[in-house]
C-alpha cells in the first residue's frame, strides 16, 4: 500500500484464514502502484491554480492520522513565520494529493520517501531499503518536476510485525530473527492484509531475509490494509491471532501492549516522512526549509508514536496535538 493511504476499518468477522484468500486485492494494489505515475501525469493540469502570487500557501495532507498531524505542524510553522496559509488537510489518498501538488492546487504536504519507489516505477530496486539512498533518489527524481523534498524525519513508518506483549516477554521476542524462530516452533498466528501476505516487498521479503516460512494455516488474511484491525486482532487474540502487521509509527502499539519486532536486516522499503513543496513556493518563501528542517529532524519513531497515540487512542484533535508539541519544543511562539 502507498504509505499514508487508509482503508475503512474492518470487523474481526472479516478475517480470512490462509495465504492467498483474497488474491484480487494484492493484484489490484500492484496495478495501482505500477500505474500511479502514469495516472498522475495523464491527469489534466488545473491551469492558474498556482499563478496568483498573493494567494495563501496551500498546505495539504492525506487522510491518515499521521498526515493530519504532520500537515498541521507544517501549517502552524508557516503561520508562525507570518506566511498566509490555506489548509486542505485530509484531502485524500496519495494519488489525489500528489496530483494536486503537481498541478499547483497544493503547495506543500507531508509525503513518505518509500512512496518514491512507486512514483518512479522502481519498487524492486533495493535502494529503497536504504534510508539515505531512498531520500536522494526521490529528491533527484522530483527535482525535474519542480518539487523539493525538505528534511526527512528519522522515523521509519514501514511495514513491521508486532507480537502480543505477554508472548514476546515470555519467549524473549525482540527482533525478526527471534520472530522467525518462534514461527519455526509453531508459536505464531499472524493477522495481515492480503497485500502484505502476497506482495514480494512485504511478508515474502521478511521470509527471505530471515529464513522462515509462515505456514498458510497460521495466517489470518483480510482485505484492505488497516493496521488498527490487525493490531487489535493480535492484542485481543481474535481467532487465535498473537501477531499482526503494523506500521512503524502506529500510535496504538503501546496501549495495546504489542512488541514490535525490529527489522535488523532491512528487509522492508523505508518510509520516512518529509515535507514536499513546489519549488516556486520556496522561491517566494525561502525561510520555509530552515523552519521545517529542525522540526522534522526531531520527529523520531518514539515521538511520532506518542503523538499519534494522543489522536488515535486519547481522541485529541490532530492540530491541537501538533500545536502543543510545537510550543513545548520551541518550534513556534
Amino acid at each position: 500500500m502507498l504509505r499514508g493511504d487508509t482503508f475503512s476499518p474492518l470487523s474481526a468477522a472479516t478475517l480470512h484464514r490462509g495465504r492467498g484468500a483474497q488474491p484480487s486485492v494484492s493484484v489490484a494494489a500492484g496495478i495501482r502502484r505500477r500505474g500511479l505515475l502514469a495516472a498522475v501525469l495523464s491527469l489534466p493540469v488545473l491551469r492558474g491554480a498556482g499563478a496568483a502570487e498573493g494567494r495563501p500557501v496551500v498546505v495539504a495532507s492525506k487522510s491518515d492520522t499521521e498526515g493530519a498531524l504532520t500537515g498541521s505542524m507544517i501549517a502552524l510553522c508557516l503561520e508562525d513565520l507570518g506566511i498566509p496559509v490555506a489548509r486542505r488537510l485530509g484531502l485524500g489518498p496519495t494519488l489525489i494529493v500528489r496530483t494536486a501538488l503537481l498541478s499547483g492546487e497544493v503547495d506543500i504536504y507531508p509525503e513518505y520517501t518509500g512512496n518514491g519507489a512507486f512514483f518512479t516505477g522502481t519498487e524492486s530496486d533495493p535502494l529503497w531499503k536504504d534510508a539515505g539512498k531512498a531520500f536522494e533518489a526521490i529528491r533527484a527524481a522530483d527535482a525535474g518536476r519542480g518539487l523539493v523534498w525538505l528534511c526527512r524525519a528519522p522515523a521509519d513508518n514501514t511495514w513491521l510485525i508486532a507480537v502480543r506483549g505477554d508472548l514476546a516477554r515470555r519467549e524473549g521476542l525482540v527482533s525478526m530473527t527471534d520472530f522467525a524462530g518462534a514461527v519455526r516452533r509453531g508459536l505464531i498466528t499472524l493477522a495481515a492484509s492480503t497485500e502484505f501476505v502476497e506482495s514480494p516487498a512485504a511478508l515474502p521479503s521478511f521470509e527471505a531475509a530471515y529464513g522462515f516460512t509462515m505456514p498458510f494455516a497460521r495466517i489470518i488474511s483480510l482485505p484492505g490494509g488497516d493496521t488498527a484491525v490487525t493490531a487489535r486482532a493480535a492484542a485481543q487474540g481474535i481467532s487465535g491471532v498473537n501477531a499482526g502487521m503494523v506500521y512503524g509509527t502506529d500510535g496504538a502499539l503501546d496501549a495495546l501492549d504489542l512488541a514490535v519486532m525490529t527489522d535488523t536486516k532491512g528487509a522492508q522499503i523505508v518510509y520516512e516522512v518529509a515535507p514536499v513543496a513546489r519549488a516556486a513556493i520556496l522561491g517566494r518563501y525561502p525561510e520555509i526549509p530552515g523552519k521545517l528542517g529542525p522540526l522534522f529532524a526531531a520527529l523520531d519513531a518514539p515521538t511520532l508514536r506518542r503523538l499519534n497515540a494522543r489522536i488515535t487512542v486519547e481522541g485529541e484533535v490532530a492540530e491541537a496535538v501538533a500545536g502543543r508539541f510545537l510550543r513545548e519544543r520551541g518550534f513556534i511562539g
